[in-house]
């Protein structure tokens, strides 16, 4: 049973024999770290960490709690569903939503609960050193149906189990949204993109597009988290020019045989990879050809802005044998290839943007509100509170736009979307980056040199701000997904005048 002390009794404990401090309540014995003046420590230690250091080494410090007295701080838990305010999907905090039901909430708590256990600790760890995503947890979120939940409803789903008990053909693109979310709030972004986020953008050519041995080669092992997979398309040559790559294949003198030779950079995790996705150059146009890694197939890490989790590849292929039945397609129109994938790419990385985007809101929100300056809490100026609106503003936009076209992906067929959402979807990837970019400065504004501080009370801030920019560039930058959206938007444009 706890013991309880008065706060006459802590105070006596005042010297470098005996160093005792409150926090919310809780009594600790902070003896051997000295230096810290005992009494009730709460704002104090607030100002200097964040709550999950308290949970670390609370347990062997805590002596007991303040006699008569209770915690007022609310504890929260990673899986919990956030009380502060535009944090969360309007969905979850009683708003009612004509996307979502009592199914999608229910499979939302399997998803976090799934993520608070298994993913976030190995993801903590791994951003920090480096390391690949545990290749044990990999094979647990094929085995509990995670990584085939990524990729959206199709009939790759056919016979797989899937989180909460959800069947197959129940399986919709916003429940696909909710697994992505899951894995984001983790907010670490290389992890997330190496833990099977090569998968998510390098598999679809193969389902979509590959022969039914070449399916049955592939599909099961990847989804399974046995095998890894990536997209091999931009090189040092060609990025959102796809038409400029360089990477080429020619026939084999017998005819069996693609043999290629180039190099592809930027593939994210294509060092783990055992397949890749690949476009290449032949004598008419561009071929999507399935590239095992073996012979003549070497990876070297590149090192970006975050962490080498992601597994960032420098692709060199020499004098590769791939065998012909490894076109995923046609040959020399692999160009549709690619911009079939692009969609689904661009709609993952709107998810991802928009979900970061609350994480940074609600870290602002709490630091405003327990940050004091000039004697008052930082909510106090009214110049925080205007950063905080711009902010939600947006944000919630973004929310409401992403919700709409995640709807019309449910509802449009394959063909529908094509012709509909190409363009659609280019200007939300494209507002996405902006407002997350507009986020990401004034969230560092707000967090001072602890925004731009690594470790500590803004490290998440720290990471968006160093992160945000790939999706700004990565599945087609900016500039190129604006002008594809007005280009998709005037191609039949009517005949009208003012």
């Amino acid at each position: 049973m706890s013991k309880s002390f008065s706060r006459a009794e802590v105070a006596k404990n005042n010297t470098e024999a005996s160093a005792w401090i409150i926090i919310d309540s809780i009594v600790y014995d902070i003896t051997r770290f000295a230096g810290m003046h005992p009494g009730d420590a709460t704002e104090a230690f607030y100002d200097l960490h964040r709550h999950e250091v308290l949970e670390k080494f609370g347990p062997k410090l805590k002596l007991g709690q303040v006699e008569g007295e209770s915690q007022k701080i609310i504890k929260m838990n990673f899986a919990d569903y956030s009380p502060v305010p535009y944090a969360e999907h309007p969905s979850v905090v009683g708003f009612k939503s004509p996307y979502y039901t009592q199914k999608h909430l229910e499979y939302r708590t399997v998803c976090r609960n799934f993520v608070a256990k298994h993913v976030l600790p190995d993801a903590l760890a791994c951003e920090e050193t480096g390391a690949r995503p545990s290749k044990e947890l990999v094979k647990l979120l094929g085995e509990e149906g995670y990584l085939a939940a990524r990729l959206g409803p199709g009939k790759h789903l056919k016979g797989l189990k899937l989180p909460g008990g959800i069947k197959p053909e129940e399986f919709v693109t916003h429940l696909s949204f909710v697994s992505k979310l899951s894995v984001v709030r983790v907010m670490c972004r290389g992890y997330a993109d190496g833990n099977s986020g090569g998968m998510v953008i390098g598999l679809p050519p193969v389902f979509n597009f590959g022969s039914k041995a070449l399916k049955e080669k592939i599909v099961g092992p990847v989804l399974r988290g046995e095998k890894y997979i990536a997209l091999a398309i931009s090189e040092a040559f060609a990025g959102s020019d796809v038409a400029g790559l360089k990477t080429r294949a020619e026939k084999s003198p017998c005819g069996k045989f693609y043999i290629v030779n180039g190099t592809k950079k930027w593939i994210t995790g294509g060092m783990y990879a055992d397949y890749f996705s690949t476009a290449v150059r032949t004598d008419k146009g561009i071929t999507m050809l399935l590239i095992e890694r073996g012979e003549g197939v070497r990876t070297k890490q590149i090192s970006t802005s975050y962490s080498k989790t992601a597994g960032t590849a420098y692709i060199i292929f020499e004098n590769v044998k791939v065998p012909v039945e490894n076109i995923l397609g046609v040959e020399n129109k692999g160009f549709q290839v690619v911009m079939s994938n692009f969609n689904h790419e661009r709609w993952v990385m709107c998810v991802g943007s928009v979900r970061g985007t609350k994480s940074i809101i609600e870290e602002c929100f709490k630091w405003a509100n327990q940050r004091k300056v000039f004697g008052r809490p930082l909510i106090n100026q009214p110049v925080i509170r205007q950063k905080l609106a711009s902010m939600v503003a947006l944000s919630e936009a973004l929310q409401h736009w992403l919700d709409h076209t995640t709807f019309q992906m449910n509802n449009l067929s394959y063909f529908e979307q094509a012709t509909k959402l190409a363009g659609s979807l280019a200007l939300l990837k494209y507002q996405c980056t902006r407002v997350g970019h507009y986020v990401s400065d004034n969230a560092v504004q707000i967090f001072g040199g602890r925004g731009i501080t690594r470790t500590g009370m803004g490290r998440v801030i720290e990471g968006f701000q160093r992160t945000n920019k790939f999706d700004a560039i990565l599945g087609g930058s900016e500039e190129i997904l604006a002008d594809l959206g007005i280009k998709q938007a005037v191609k039949n444009f009517p005949n009208t005048r003012l």
